[in-house]
């Protein structure tokens, strides 16, 4: 088998993504409860205690609410940098043991390499991963309120991603939120727009990129059908039309993509 990816959930209600090849597994965040995460990954054939690590992007509780259970009750290693630990609860941080990584170094997780990239998030030190085996590359970039050169960079030899299309800006503007959350949504530590996943999504294609999953789709402020349109057009337009994309969800597992 090779190199595997699945998101198991994504959205404001719980975030995690199953990274596989050969005998090592691993999670990106853990925003669903320990039974719903593995319940989510029996679906895939995956057992809780085969999971090698848990990589955690940054400390919001849709990103960390199982990790303490995952790791008292099921031993598996956590991986975050300083300041997503300093970012969680004290106490919480307490009763855990923690695997520091810093932003920009890359470790192993069994046979896997991580790399953590900074991305821009109203969070302490968040970060997306690529994830390697030595011959295939993904990534996971979420959670980010604009695109930088080192995005785009780090992205660019991934071969499948998951990025972020939160909302429609006209969703957002005529939504009943507050203007204070609207312009943090809007701002450049917020969350990216469909249009503007899309034109990241352009400036990353090529014959090298397989597969998209588009993810922490706005419940309130988004569709999915317009996030998948405005990408599969945009694709499409540029003759793209080898690179699928796919939708990942709140209350099921994605695709499952596969190298090779």
């Amino acid at each position: 088998m090779g190199l595997q990816i699945c998101v198991l959930a994504s959205g404001s209600s719980g975030n995690c993504t199953l990274v596989q090849s050969g005998d090592t597994a691993l999670l990106i965040d853990a925003g669903l409860s320990a039974r719903e995460t593995g319940k989510r990954l029996e679906a895939v054939g995956v057992q809780l205690d085969q999971i090698k690590g848990i990589c955690i992007s940054h400390e919001h509780s849709d990103h960390v609410n199982g990790i303490r259970v995952l790791q008292r009750r099921h031993g598996i290693p956590l991986f975050a940098n300083c300041g997503t630990i300093e970012g969680l609860d004290p106490a919480e941080v307490a009763s855990l043991q923690w695997q520091v990584f810093t932003t920009g170094c890359a470790f192993t997780v069994g046979s896997l390499r991580v790399e953590p990239f900074l991305v821009p998030h109203d969070a302490n030190e968040p970060v997306g991963f690529i994830v390697g085996d030595g011959a295939t590359r993904v990534g996971i970039a979420t959670d980010m309120g604009c695109v930088t050169h080192l995005i785009r960079e780090r992205l660019r030899p991934c071969r499948a991603i998951v990025l972020e299309a939160n909302h429609d800006v006209d969703m957002l503007q005529d939504s009943d939120r507050p203007w204070q959350l609207k312009q943090r949504i809007l701002g450049r530590q917020g969350h990216l727009s469909n249009e503007t996943a899309a034109d990241l999504i352009a400036e990353l294609a090529g014959p090298g990129l397989e597969q998209i999953f588009l993810a922490h789709v706005s419940a309130e402020c988004n569709r999915a059908e317009l996030a998948l349109s405005t990408a599969v057009q945009r694709l499409e337009k540029l003759g793209h039309r080898h690179i699928r994309v796919s939708m990942s969800y709140r209350d099921q597992i994605s695709d499952i993509w596969t190298s090779g």
